[in-house]
């Protein structure tokens, strides 16, 4: 009896994970089982959506990409839809990338100006996408740019910093 074909699972999905039998018709009949795990890639960017950076400063974004069977081959860089050239006139943009299990890709911008503001996009070849806006700030206040969640983060450490001080002067430490 010719030996029969391999399985295959076209487009796997999460779904297709799970126990799967190999039976060979003996007497008595063999069975062998492999587990299948389905995972997703998965690419995210620390500090993401939005990153607040000073003039001046250096950006450094972190494309992390996980879940994969092996490194993707290529990690593009796109700012404002645009692949990013290393070798501008600009200097001082590079990118370093580290590949494993956990593959992650640096991109250094030193000494950032307004011009390096906008959605910078980290595009691994075998995984999905993921963007941040960069947003380099020309001598603003952070909290009046980042919105309620900056000015909520600001007045809740405001309150703890007066209980803090009030507390001391009421119950002194001895």
């Amino acid at each position: 009896q010719p030996p029969s074909p391999p399985i295959q699972v076209l487009y796997p999905q999460q779904r297709d994970s799970g126990v799967y039998e190999c039976q060979i018709s003996t007497t008595p009949p063999v069975g062998y089982s492999m587990m299948l795990s389905v995972v997703e890639p998965i690419t995210t960017i620390i500090g993401g959506p939005d990153l607040y950076i000073d003039t001046g400063s250096t950006v450094n974004l972190t494309c992390i990409v996980r879940h994969l069977p092996e490194p993707p081959p290529l990690i593009q860089w796109t700012h404002n839809g645009e692949e990013i050239n290393y070798d501008s006139p600009r200097g001082g943009v590079s990118v370093i990338t580290e590949k494993g299990d956990i593959t992650t890709s640096y991109l250094l911008i030193q000494r950032a100006r307004s011009s390096d503001s906008g959605k910078y996009t980290c595009l691994p070849s075998t995984a999905n996408p993921m963007t941040v806006h960069v947003h380099v700030l020309n001598g603003e206040h952070p909290a009046a740019i980042q919105g309620s969640e900056g000015l909520r983060c600001s007045v809740i450490l405001t309150f703890v910093l007066l209980l803090l001080t009030v507390g001391l002067r009421t119950f002194p430490v001895r």
